[in-house]
């Protein structure tokens, strides 16, 4: 499988995985795992096992999981259907980054970081990744966000099976900006 395969590929299990199952008759369970018979049956591109893990194990940012025998497999977090990825609460580190850009700010000051149409907020652990996510938008901004703070008072965190920090929401206070945008 080339990589023009792979990508499209890999966008279609985000698709199907994460958000819209029921496109090609999919069914996942409470947790998010789809039997991978059924998905290799029912997917639009047809694919080999062999190519499903290929895609599942060169993905940069590990958005798939197989159980350990390989006979399910999931999106490891990102979903806007309602599943549950049973991850235990988490510590998080002292400062976490969220990617964004700049036309959000104002609605970011206002009312915090919201999960809109996702089941979490996503948090990333290095500015680097941060910088990934709101370049998907425009031109990034990376905000700052003192979890060890609002992890104190009582907010929740969870870590993905692939290292992506997760809440349900980031109050507008536990918020740092950029020089430029305060």
């Amino acid at each position: 499988m080339n990589e023009a395969e792979k990508k499209t590929h890999s966008k279609f299990l985000s698709k199907i995985l994460r958000h819209s199952p029921g496109a090609i008759g999919l069914r996942l369970d409470n947790n998010g795992w789809a039997d991978v018979a059924e998905l290799i049956h029912k997917a639009s591109y047809r694919f080999t096992m062999e190519e499903l893990e290929e895609i599942v194990s060169t993905n940069e940012k590990q958005r798939f999981a197989f159980n350990e025998s390989k006979t399910l497999i999931r999106a490891s977090q990102g979903h806007s259907i309602d599943i549950d990825l049973a991850l235990p609460p988490a510590v998080p580190p002292a400062f976490l980054y969220h990617g964004t850009t700049g036309s959000t700010i104002p609605q970011i000051k206002a009312d915090g970081i919201k999960r809109m149409s996702r089941q979490h907020v996503h948090l990333s652990i290095d500015r680097e990744t941060a910088i990934k996510v709101g370049s998907r938008h425009g031109a990034p901004v990376i905000l700052t966000i003192r979890t060890a703070e609002m992890h104190a008072e009582g907010l929740t965190f969870w870590l993905s099976e692939n290292n992506v920090w997760l809440t349900d929401f980031v109050p507008a206070k536990y918020i740092d900006y950029p020089h430029n945008f305060r």
